[in-house]
C-alpha cells in the first residue's frame, strides 16, 4: 500500500473525491444491465422467463466472493504491517459484502423453487455459500466484540483468513462433487457455454454491482474514519 493512502486523513481525501463518480457510474450501470437483462436477452428455452433471476443471482454471488477476498487480503495486509487503512477497509467492506451474499442466497432460492421444487436443498455449492454468509457476520460480530478495538481487528483479521479457505471451495465446488447447481458456464471466456446475448446483460449487471459496492465502501469508509475519529478522542478525554 502507498505510504500515501496508508494516511487515513490522505486517503479519506482520495475517497471523497471518487465518491459522487463512483454513485453515478453505478446510476448508468445499472440501467443499462437492467434494461439489456429485462428487455434484450432471450427466454431460456427450458427456465422461460425465470432465467432472469440469473442476472440478479450471478453478479451478486460473484461479487460476495470478490469482497470477501478483499476483506481477507485487507485483513493479511493490516496483520503484517499494521496499516490502519487496510482494517478499516475491511471492516467497511464486510457488511456490503454479506448483503450481496444475502441477495444471493435468497435469489438463489426464488430461482431454485420452480427449477429444482424446493426453495433449499444441503447442495455443496448453496452450503458454501451460506458458509461465507456467516463468516461475513462472524467478521463483523468479531470486530465489534471487543472493548479494546485492536484486539477486535486482530481477532476479526485472524477469522476473515480462515474463512478464506471457503472461496476456493465455492467456485469448485461444483467440480469436486455431484450437486444440482450447474457447473460455470463463463469460466472459459474463449469457449462460454452460455449464449453471448445473455453474456453481455450478465457482464453488465456484475460491472453495476462492482460499481456499487466501491460506492458503498466510499460511504462505509467515511463513516468507519468517523467513528475512529471519535474513538480516539474519547480515549484521549479519558
Amino acid at each position: 500500500m502507498p505510504k500515501n493512502l496508508a494516511n487515513p486523513g490522505v486517503f479519506e481525501k482520495y475517497i471523497r473525491t471518487f465518491s459522487p463518480w463512483l454513485g453515478v457510474f453505478s446510476i448508468v450501470l445499472l440501467s443499462v444491465g437492467l434494461w439489456f437483462a429485462i428487455f434484450n436477452s432471450p427466454v431460456d428455452y427450458i427456465q422461460g422467463e425465470t432465467v432472469r433471476i440469473m442476472y440478479i443471482h450471478v453478479p451478486s454471488a460473484w461479487l460476495g466472493m470478490t469482497i470477501y477476498s478483499v476483506v481477507a487480503l485487507s485483513s493479511f495486509i493490516g496483520l503484517i504491517y499494521g496499516h490502519i487503512v487496510a482494517y478499516i477497509i475491511a471492516k467497511a467492506s464486510a457488511p456490503i459484502g454479506a448483503v450481496f451474499t444475502l441477495i444471493c442466497l435468497v435469489s438463489g432460492s426464488s430461482w431454485g423453487k420452480p427449477m429444482w421444487g424446493t426453495w433449499w436443498v444441503w447442495d455443496a455449492r448453496l452450503t458454501s455459500v451460506f458458509i461465507l454468509f456467516f463468516f461475513f457476520i462472524g467478521f463483523i460480530i468479531f470486530s465489534k466484540s471487543f472493548k479494546d478495538p485492536v484486539k477486535g481487528e486482530k481477532i476479526s483479521s485472524i477469522l476473515a483468513l480462515v474463512g478464506f479457505i471457503n472461496i476456493p471451495i465455492i467456485k469448485f465446488s461444483v467440480d469436486f462433487w455431484n450437486t444440482l447447481h450447474q457447473s460455470a458456464s463463463i469460466s472459459k471466456l474463449d469457449n462460454p457455454t452460455i449464449h453471448v446475448d445473455m453474456m453481455i446483460p450478465l457482464l453488465l449487471m456484475f460491472l453495476a454491482f462492482l460499481f456499487i459496492f466501491m460506492f458503498l465502501l466510499t460511504i462505509r469508509l467515511q463513516a468507519e474514519l468517523n467513528d475512529r475519529r471519535y474513538v480516539t478522542h474519547a480515549l484521549n478525554v479519558k
